[in-house]
């Protein structure tokens, strides 16, 4: 029986991307069909990060096709991941060698911010994307130290640096150009704002696909800057289930959307705590606070994390959970929420402004 490049489309419509949860039609990812007598190759083009289910996905749309299409002979797909750039707020450009900004934020301090980025920016680079980590926690920049990262940047021109690099990650912090072991940093808020702006425009930004933000607690002179200044494609708010943080980190999920960041969705961290002694898993700082605040705001509960000495162990080391233990359970909730997090993006809508003309009056 014969068929045609239709028949493969209509047939891909009932195959679900496990990721996106569409269809692969709808979702766009069919490329480049052709039929040759009863073969058929074709290509899938993600447009999220998934380099370690590539194969699950080859497999899974041959055997659809296969079974499908009556009479197929050999069938060959493949899948490969794309991401561009998406839309920000309005009336700000995005950051040259910078597709996607992601904001990792939280209302209060000592919730594992810094450690969620970290390894949600691991995360991402572990599946293929170009990732960039940029230190935004001026006061307290811990990026260095936990990507094991020392030293100063180099500059080729004098006037702009070129970022860190360890763990495949490119990587800029205020804590590359001070001694922040012991020099602390008495700045006001007019100060802070304009250093952030240097570290993000002055760094020279390798083709990244995502840049990951990791911001100073609070709802303060940083996050105006970001709303007003850098072109951030979604908000990832970082929290406990204990109440109190849980109150702050509405707040920050409020100003968010007040200055038109999108949010992306909540990483509860600290959800519950097993004993590395008798494996007894309690809840100590409440339970089901991140998915309650979701539900009220209507965003998406991206996933809960331990409270495990490793994870703190391993960040303080330079070598965070997913590059240190890449196969084990907490790495594999991270390129969970990495992988959810991307795909989320992936939804929003594109920048188109690179693909205008730009019209230039001239006088003849």
């Amino acid at each position: 029986m014969s068929f045609t490049e239709a028949d493969v489309q209509n047939a891909l419509k009932n195959l679900i991307d496990p990721n996106t949860k569409k269809d692969f039609v709808s979702g766009k990812s069919i490329k480049n069909v052709k039929v040759s007598g009863s073969d058929v190759t074709l290509d899938v083009s993600l447009g999220y990060p998934a380099k370690s289910v590539w194969a699950e996905i080859k497999a899974a749309i041959e055997a659809h096709l296969k079974s499908a299409l009556p009479g197929a002979g050999k069938i060959e797909a493949t899948v490969s991941s794309k991401v561009v750039p998406h839309a920000v707020q309005r009336g700000v450009k995005l950051v040259d060698g910078v597709k996607n900004i992601i904001a990792v934020a939280s209302g209060k301090g000592g919730v594992g911010k810094s450690t969620t980025a970290v390894n949600l920016a691991l995360a991402l680079a572990a599946e293929g994307a170009r990732v960039g980590m940029l230190d935004a926690d001026i006061y307290g920049p811990s990026q260095p130290t936990m990507l094991g990262i020392s030293g100063q940047p180099d500059s080729e021109d004098g006037k702009t640096m070129l970022p860190m690099t360890n763990h495949g990650l490119q990587a800029m912090s205020v804590g590359f150009l001070v001694d922040a072991t012991d020099t602390p940093m008495i700045w006001r808020g007019p100060m802070v704002t304009q250093a952030l702006e240097q570290l993000l425009h002055q760094t020279k930004w390798d083709n990244l696909d995502y840049l990951v933000m990791d911001l100073p607690p609070g709802t303060g002179d940083i996050q105006l800057t970001l709303a007003q200044k850098v072109p951030v494609t979604g908000a990832v708010i970082v929290t406990t289930p204990q109440d109190i943080a849980l109150l702050d980190a509405r707040k920050g999920l409020k100003m968010f959307e007040k200055v038109g960041i999108k949010i992306v969705g909540i990483v509860e961290n600290m959800s519950t705590h097993i004993c590395s002694q008798c494996g007894h898993e309690e809840h100590i700082f409440g339970a089901g606070g991140g998915e309650k605040m979701c539900a009220d705001y209507n965003t998406e509960f991206l996933g809960g994390l331990p409270l495990d000495i490793r994870i703190r162990e391993q960040a303080d080391s330079g070598n965070p959970t997913v590059v240190a233990d890449p196969d084990g359970n907490i790495a594999r909730v991270y390129k969970q929420i990495a992988r959810r997090i991307a795909v989320k993006v992936a939804d929003m809508a594109q920048d188109h402004s690179a693909a205008f003309p730009k019209i230039v009056v001239q006088n003849t």
